[in-house]
């Protein structure tokens, strides 16, 4: 990435000053910023970072990375700790959305995930977009993606 592209996270600054500067230092202020970091993380394939904010009570030691295209982030809320997200990502010849509230606690300054409550679900072809457009998904991002219906 160039220091001036958008950031993976979906906030309009550069990824240099957003998510970046966290996933090189671990240096989150919120629970919302580090998943923000972390699915920039995991869209750019960095398991190192993902297994570090993990918390160690819950994190698994058999964690891979699948071959999943991260596509969107949306936050639908966030409080002091915990965030509720959906993100959007294509896996084999399919269009997914992850929903999740996901919960965080603050270690010695450092936020780590602990665990989310989740669902994965297809997105169908008459499903609004997953960008926000309020266009069936069809007419918009799935003209890009084949999905099985």
């Amino acid at each position: 990435m160039t220091k001036l592209e958008p950031c993976l996270c979906g906030f309009s600054k550069a990824f240099a000053n957003c998510c970046q500067p966290i996933i090189t230092n671990d240096s989150a202020n919120t629970a919302e910023q580090l998943m923000r970091s972390r699915y920039s993380a995991f869209v750019l394939g960095d398991a190192k970072y993902i297994l570090k904010t993990w918390h160690s009570d819950t994190c698994p030691h058999d964690f891979q990375l699948g071959q999943s295209n991260w596509l969107n982030l949306t936050i639908h809320h966030a409080d002091n700790d915990t965030v509720s997200f959906s993100a959007a990502f294509h896996a084999g010849n399919k269009t997914m959305i992850l929903k999740e509230t996901s919960r965080f606690v603050c270690i010695d300054k450092h936020w780590r995930y602990i665990d989310g409550d989740c669902t994965v679900t297809a997105i169908k072809r008459n499903d609004l977009c997953f960008c926000g457009s309020q266009v069936k998904y069809k007419n918009c991002c799935g003209k890009t993606y084949s999905n099985e219906t």
